[in-house]
C-alpha cells in the first residue's frame, strides 16, 4: 500500500493536465506590456497538443494559475489533419494562422453563444486575421470536456472556435477589460 507521502509526490506524474511554458507565459507577459495590452491575463493556445485534449488556456499573471482550460479546433484548409494542423496566414485558406493577436470588440457571431470576438494579428504569420474575418468564438457541438483519442477536425475554418461554456466564461473576463487582451497560438 503506497504510503501519503509517497502518493503526494507521484501526483503531478499522473496529471492529464498540460501547463503553458514558464518561457511562453514570460514572453506573453513581455509582450502584452510593451504593446499596451491587457496583463492581468491572456488566452493561450498550444496546437501541437491533440484537438481532444485541453488547449486553450485563460492565464491569470496575478494569480499565477490557469484559471480556463478547453479544447480548441484548428483550420480545416491546406491539407490540415486531424493529427497534424496546417499553418496560413491566406486569405481564403480556412488554415489557423499562428502567432500573437490583440483581442477586443465583442460582435455578434451566427454561432455558439451568438458572441465573437475580433482578433487582430500582430505578426507577419498571422497579419491577415482581421481581413480573414478570424475570430475567437464558440461552436455548440464542441464539448466541454477532453474526447482524446477523438477530435474537432471539421470544426473550424481558421477561427479558434472552442465550447460554449468556455467562450461563457471568457466573455465574463474580456467585457469587463479596457485594454485589448493577448491570445497567442503556436505550435
Amino acid at each position: 500500500m503506497l504510503n501519503l507521502k509517497l502518493l503526494l509526490l507521484l501526483l503531478p506524474l499522473w496529471s492529464t493536465e498540460p501547463s503553458i511554458k514558464t518561457d511562453k507565459l514570460s514572453e506573453a507577459l513581455a509582450f502584452a506590456k510593451k504593446n499596451k495590452l491587457d496583463t492581468t491575463i491572456c488566452i493561450m493556445v498550444d496546437m501541437s497538443l491533440p484537438s481532444g485534449k485541453n488547449r486553450l488556456f485563460v492565464y491569470d499573471f496575478t494569480q499565477k494559475k490557469t484559471i480556463i482550460a478547453g479544447m480548441c479546433a484548428h483550420g480545416v484548409g491546406g491539407g490540415s489533419t486531424a493529427q497534424k494542423p496546417v499553418f496560413s496566414n491566406k486569405v481564403g485558406s480556412n488554415c489557423t494562422s499562428l502567432g500573437k493577436y490583440k483581442v477586443k470588440n465583442r460582435a455578434y457571431s451566427n454561432w455558439g453563444i451568438n458572441i465573437h470576438y475580433k482578433m487582430y494579428g500582430l505578426e507577419e504569420s498571422n497579419n491577415n486575421a482581421f481581413k480573414r474575418i478570424v475570430v475567437l468564438h464558440s461552436y455548440t457541438p464542441i464539448p466541454n470536456y477532453e474526447i482524446y483519442p477523438g477530435n474537432l477536425f471539421g470544426q473550424s475554418a481558421g477561427c479558434p472556435v472552442i465550447a460554449d461554456d468556455q467562450m461563457r466564461q471568457i466573455d465574463k473576463l474580456l467585457i469587463k477589460k479596457k485594454k485589448a487582451v493577448l491570445l497567442w497560438i503556436y505550435n
